[in-house]
């Protein structure tokens, strides 16, 4: 890589993120840095050698179109820069990670209680020694010990308890855009002031915190600022996401807004999605064409 000084980026990664705000989560962003996903790459490229990815949030029996899609794009990104890495989730998500990416390991977190989840995770950790961890889109432990969705409804019993690898370990990444998932908790106290985006927010943090729109988008954000920071192009192209998109989708996955298997993420059909992704390639690309020309 060229280096990891972030060089500012005009107009800003966190304004493409934040387009279509519906729910609010754009009230977080004067609580993090203003080039927060320029910051929160220099940190991933510097602890990129071994990178745990989590992703899979319940709904409706399966799991939604948020989460996979970026999980898997990081996933890719990870492995052009020699990272070993593994992804992790549960059954409900499984079905639209397995053999998409042949070179990671893949692990199937199972549900169970707090004691021997705690087991499973050390075990994990053991075995891949990770330097990194990020999560995608994934709910996270209320302060009542319950994991509840966007409409406060347990959903507990239908979710690995994957916090347990976050738990106590730096060098960790959130991914999110309502305020109940995973990385989440390093804002709790803005969050509980702002019940309006959610009303039982998670209180496990990570060591940095991405918010979006839509938290696909977050990951190819990272992924963009990454290739910013690195000099290397690591972002998918809108025909590669639409694609995974669209396997997903086929196989089970459902909107997480409405609980139907349609290909829409966040009931964000998919040319807005792909306006997003094309938005970050517009704002990255010159960046890229420019140190290759140095």
């Amino acid at each position: 890589m060229n280096n990891t000084t972030p060089t500012p980026l005009q107009p800003t990664l966190e304004d493409i993120l934040l387009q279509h705000d519906r729910r609010g989560i754009s009230a977080l962003r004067p609580f993090l840095p203003a080039d927060n996903t320029l910051q929160t790459a220099a940190f991933a490229l510097q602890h990129c050698a071994r990178v745990i990815i989590v992703t899979g949030f319940y709904v409706n029996g399966t799991a939604e179109t948020d989460g996979p899609p970026g999980a898997l794009a990081l996933a890719n990104g990870f492995l052009q820069l020699d990272s070993q890495v593994t992804l992790v989730t549960d059954r409900y998500c499984m079905p639209f990670l397995q053999s998409a990416l042949p070179t990671c390991k893949l692990f199937e977190f199972p549900i169970n209680g707090a004691e021997e989840s705690r087991r499973i995770a050390q075990d994990i950790l053991a075995e891949t020694r990770p330097t990194l961890l990020i999560s995608v889109e994934r709910c996270g432990l209320t302060r009542e010990g319950f994991y509840r969705n966007m409409h406060s409804v347990d959903i507990s019993p239908y979710t690995a308890r994957l916090d347990e690898l976050f738990t106590g370990r730096e060098n960790t990444i959130g991914i999110g855009d309502g305020g109940n998932e995973i990385g989440m908790g390093l804002l709790y106290g803005r969050l509980i002031a702002l019940p309006q985006l959610v009303a039982n927010p998670t209180t496990t943090a990570t060591t940095h915190l991405l918010i979006s729109t839509v938290s696909n988008w977050a990951a190819y954000g990272l992924l963009g600022a990454m290739s910013a920071v690195s000099g290397k192009n690591l972002l998918p192209s809108v025909e590669q996401q639409s694609r995974i998109l669209q396997d997903i989708v086929a196989r089970g996955a459902t909107n997480g807004v409405n609980g139907r298997q349609e290909n829409k993420v966040d009931g964000f059909d998919e040319a807005v999605n792909d306006a997003i992704l094309e938005d970050i390639h517009r704002l990255v690309d010159p960046v890229l064409k420019t140190e290759k020309r140095q």
